[in-house]
């Protein structure tokens, strides 16, 4: 691709989060936001007036049709993930589709099928591998400074307020521990042998508010992942994130909680986002940027995306996949 002209970008999903992709792709450079599609008439218009975007599309395919888009970020409904994904490929799209990449492994080989026969590149968004204190862990541990891994924990909670607009349409395990369970099958190297997991659902929405997964690893280790969404609607910060790993020669300890900065006022206190999608002085930065900006880079030069494959988001749905089934049945979950 001409390095002179702009990447043209649609995005499919204007939930709050296909809002924020709209929102940071509109102030990047190089890259022109050319088309915004959603069901709701009268959501597409609301963000296209205020980012000033002329394509409006209420139907994706009209979108996947418009020759004046180069790449498309997909930010839909986890269950709607698998046809769209499949059809921006198909239509000769990049496509930048947002994590979990679908609800089941069978799904997921759908789309990894179309995206070997697909000419666009292709990557899932797995945001906290492009985290730069995610990066330097990981550049520990292959720098061998605390040896072999044997047992990582994480946690990932948000408030009850956060997980009420959310767990109606995906679990907490499903949809925060897939970071984590991610980001430990990238640490390690390794594969899930067995998976077991149990569930708390305490509040009035379709899917369970929290829950735990245990899981060995064919390297040996355990690893354990923690999701509820379920603190208290005071909890000052905006999510409390924290990832162990110990190893046969050292630990190493992530917290993306703390982000820097309280603000204490008449509220309460309160701990705004610094690192994901902040926007000091009007304009947005963080690592959703560093993301974009990374898959943007790929386009341009035509090299595919090797920080996330496909086969390793498909890894990180496996897991929770078999987490949810172990929840249920009260098994042990064995791959």
């Amino acid at each position: 691709m001409n390095r002179t002209k702009p990447i043209r970008w649609g995005v499919i999903g204007l939930g709050w989060f296909g809002e924020v992709h709209a929102d940071n792709l509109a102030e990047m450079p190089d890259i022109e936001l050319t088309a915004l599609c959603t069901r709701r008439p009268e959501r597409v218009a609301e963000i296209a007036d205020r980012l000033g975007v002329e394509n409006r599309y209420t139907d994706y395919h009209q979108l996947l049709a418009d020759p004046n888009v180069d790449v498309v970020s997909v930010t839909t409904h986890i269950n709607d993930h698998r046809q769209i994904a499949i059809d921006a490929l198909r239509a000769g799209k990049h496509v930048l589709l947002e994590k979990p990449m679908a609800p089941t492994v069978a799904d997921c080989d759908e789309i990894v099928k179309a995206a070997e026969e697909a000419s666009g590149l292709f990557m899932v968004g797995h945001i906290c591998r492009f985290d730069s204190r995610v990066a330097l862990a990981k550049e520990a541990i292959e720098q061998g400074r605390i040896g072999t891994i044997i047992s990582m924990h994480a946690r990932r909670n948000l408030s009850t307020a956060i997980g009420q607009l959310v767990l109606d349409d995906i679990s907490a395990l499903m949809g925060d521990g897939i970071h984590d369970a991610d980001l430990m099958l990238w640490f390690s190297e390794a594969k899930v042998q067995t998976v077991y997991a149990q569930e708390v659902h305490p509040g009035k929405n379709k899917y369970p508010d929290g829950g735990w997964s245990i899981a060995r690893l064919d390297n040996g280790a355990v690893a354990v992942v923690e999701s509820v969404w379920h603190l208290p609607e005071s909890t000052p910060y905006a999510i409390d994130a924290r990832l162990e790993v110990i190893g046969t020669e050292g630990a190493l300890y992530i917290n993306c909680g703390e982000a820097g900065l309280q603000i204490h006022d008449a509220a309460g206190v309160k701990i705004p986002d610094t690192m994901y999608w902040p926007r000091p002085f009007g304009q947005y930065a963080g690592v959703l940027q560093e993301e974009l900006r990374y898959f943007a880079n790929c386009v341009q030069t035509g090299e595919a995306p090797t920080r996330i494959t496909p086969g390793e988001s498909r890894a990180a749905v496996a897991w929770m996949a078999a987490a949810t089934k172990s929840a249920e049945s009260g098994s042990v979950i064995a791959f």
